[in-house]
């Protein structure tokens, strides 16, 4: 779909105008009296995201009209319409809409709602062969009538394509994409100037990373290690903010085998290295002044004959053992030397990880947060504050002491996993002994998050491209020059 601005109404065949909160009764139309009636009569009173549709004579010919509420007017309500209009419209037989504004808008606002509508036109139809005419989209423009828009939406459509990109990651079948062909899929950012670096198995296990390849030893896919680095202070910053991604591209639980219902979901077990993937693209795509570097651990979580046991004990790349006494328990076992090796190599201050990491966190919150925990509070409140306008919401849990005794291991350092209760605080905990002192640190499970099984007010069934708006809010509150 397409998006343009124009400072007049085109000629389209569908009229949209956007409304606030109860003013629908100033539509320059003909047949505003009519519309504004039948919307009153269906109850539309302008609130966020709904809408109403009527078709009226106009200008000569028949054309369909849809009044979107705007609400009260802010950031979110923009975006949510703008959505409202690509889920109304997207398969409606209308090709062309020309949006207006009443009462007027500023360009940002007017490049906010064309992101709401990118974002919600976004799908995979990569393997249709047959697809029924009904289910096929038939918008392919939107203009906006506005003027002064062009410099937000620079930046919002870099975003948008770094969110599609996620999306584009996290919807693969596991058979097209495992950690070789993820790390592909990623060599265009170099054109964007982001800088690549790639460790193979042999690299890894070199510098003792026997957490990670012990998790994909089982697969003839072997592992690799991605890490992508922006610099947008052409070295003026020296030390970047970093962020490290759970690559697992399939996970079959291992040994510990998972049920097979459901287990087809697996392939989205990857979302958090897909977030980090599109994050650095939406970045560097609006060249953002700041000094990032994403690191994605890619593994595939198989059974053979070669696969990692209950019981079994690997020593990590910072030296620490663990008895992995579930190989299910794995993201953390990728993670552990993915951010060792972070450390290592950049020397953070800052370092933040993403992963689908417990299903003990679906448990606790659902599908409506993501779950925080940090050794930081000035961190975990800039999360929250990024995520609550980003859309991408956060709900921060304890990190205590007591908890660490639940891993402790009668015959290692530690345990992959610990008792039946506390299970997403007991993965923080593992996670955070592998963080260097004074390295400010926060532990994002996203488990809930990154796929979704109806249609959200911006995505539609399916990845949702969770995170890569948190971590761009994140960095332009934070970390940009």
């Amino acid at each position: 779909m397409d998006i343009q601005f124009s400072p007049t109404r085109p000629d389209a065949d569908t009229l949209a105008f956007i409304v606030p909160k109860g003013g629908f009764d100033a539509l320059p139309l003909a047949a505003a009296p009519v519309l504004a009636a039948g919307a009153a009569a269906s109850r539309f009173m302008g609130e966020t995201g709904s809408s109403f549709e009527s078709f009226v004579e106009e200008g000569g010919k028949t054309v369909r009209v849809l009044l979107l509420g705007v609400g009260a007017g802010g950031e979110q309500d923009y975006e949510r319409a703008g959505a409202a209009l690509t889920a109304k419209l997207n398969l409606s037989g209308a090709s062309h809409a020309a949006v207006e504004f009443v009462g007027g808008a500023t360009g940002e606002q007017a490049a906010q709602l064309a992101f709401g509508a990118l974002l919600r036109s976004w799908r995979i139809d990569t393997y249709r062969t047959r697809q029924a005419e009904k289910a096929k989209p038939t918008l392919k423009l939107v203009t906006l009538v506005a003027t002064g828009a062009e410099a937000a939406w620079e930046k919002l459509s870099a975003i948008a394509a770094g969110v599609a990109f996620t999306r584009e990651l996290v919807s693969e079948p596991a058979n097209i994409l495992y950690p070789e062909s993820f790390v592909e899929r990623c060599q265009h950012l170099a054109d964007l100037g982001v800088k690549i670096t790639v460790l193979d198995k042999a690299a890894m296990e070199k510098l003792g990373m026997g957490s990670l390849l012990g998790v994909a030893q089982g697969s003839v896919r072997e592992a690799r290690l991605l890490a992508m680095e922006w610099d947008g202070t052409d070295g003026a910053t020296e030390k970047p903010v970093v962020f490290v991604g759970k690559g697992v591209t399939f996970d079959t639980g291992g040994i510990s085998l998972k049920p097979g219902a459901g287990m087809e979901d697996m392939k989205w077990d990857m979302g958090g290295a897909g977030a980090v993937a599109g994050a650095m693209k939406a970045l560097a795509g609006r060249k953002a002044k700041a000094h990032v570097v994403g690191i994605c651990g890619l593994v595939e979580n198989m059974p053979d004959g070669n696969a990692q046991r209950p019981g079994d004990v690997v020593t990590s790349m910072s030296g620490q053992t663990i008895e992995v006494i579930n190989t299910d328990a794995e993201g953390r076992l990728v993670l552990c030397d993915a951010l060792t090796w972070a450390q290592r190599t950049y020397q953070p201050e800052v370092v933040i990880d993403l992963a689908t990491l417990t299903g003990a966190m679906i448990v606790a919150l659902g599908h409506e947060y993501a779950g925080l925990f940090a050794n930081d509070d000035g961190l975990a409140n800039d999360l929250i504050a990024a995520g609550q306008t980003a859309g991408d919401p956060l709900w921060r849990f304890p990190l205590l002491p007591a908890y660490d005794k639940l891993i402790d291991s009668p015959i290692a350092d530690m345990k992959n996993m610990g008792a039946r209760y506390a299970g997403s605080i007991t993965a923080a905990q593992f996670l955070k002994r592998f963080i260097d002192d004074g390295v400010k640190w926060a532990h994002l499970d996203i488990a809930g998050m990154v796929w979704a099984d109806k249609p959200g007010a911006t995505w539609d069934k399916g990845a949702t491209g969770y995170g890569v708006r948190l971590i761009d809010r994140l960095v332009a509150a934070k970390f940009e020059a």
